[in-house]
């Protein structure tokens, strides 16, 4: 375990004892957010809508074919608006970097001060993506993908636990925070259904389960 793991660890161990009570502080309002997902009825539908079938090969893919962190205005770029976005208080140089404000990341229930304890996550990420269907899609379509801010696809989270997930599906991964997991598995859905993204059949039921929860 690194340093910075463990530290992490242990300062999210001390902010989670406060999270109940200090929600209303921590957490980002609505108006700053990831979009809000489909409703768990919804997604169950959509789940039973999605095409079933093995998970494709990672033979090709590449992160550089999903262009991502591309300018959405001015110096800005995808990261720099999630961090905006999902941050209170964030304040920005000229160059659009975030330089303070504070960040909850919903999947651990910890708050972070520095932009650079946070990722910003693919919901459906871009390996799973690949294998999920994105190996067809032209580079263009990729791009969209990758930095969608329209659906609840990007979202800042504490990176160690992002790097935890990697490229994992909800039946490898789901997030810490089990307060959290029912708007995961519906953003989950919502995502794949929008792209016409498959799923695999551990994958298929791990959702169920969860959503028969929400």
């Amino acid at each position: 375990m690194s340093g910075i793991y463990a530290r992490h660890l242990s300062v999210a161990a001390a902010t989670a004892a406060l999270a109940a009570t200090s929600a209303l502080f921590t957490a980002p309002s609505a108006q700053a957010a990831m979009p809000t997902p489909v409703s768990a009825a919804t997604a169950r539908t959509y789940l039973g809508q999605l095409t079933v079938g093995a998970e494709g090969s990672s033979s090709g893919y590449s992160r550089d074919k999903f262009p991502h962190w591309i300018t959405q205005s001015g110096a800005c770029n995808t990261r720099e608006v999630i961090l905006k976005r999902d941050g209170t208080n964030v304040q920005q140089d000229s160059s659009c970097a975030a330089v303070s404000g504070s960040w909850y990341s919903p999947y651990d229930g910890a708050t972070w001060k520095a932009a650079s304890d946070v990722d910003i996550d693919h919901m459906v990420p871009l390996a799973e993506a690949w294998r999920s269907g994105a190996s067809g899609w032209t580079n263009a379509q990729r791009q969209s993908f990758a930095n969608d801010l329209t659906r609840p696809q990007l979202i800042a989270v504490t990176d160690n636990v992002n790097q935890a997930k990697g490229d994992k599906d909800p039946a490898k991964w789901m997030p810490p925070s089990s307060s959290y997991k029912c708007t995961y598995v519906r953003a989950w859905v919502h995502v794949k259904k929008y792209y016409n993204l498959s799923v695999d059949s551990a994958e298929k039921s791990a959702l169920q389960s969860a959503l028969s929860g929400c």
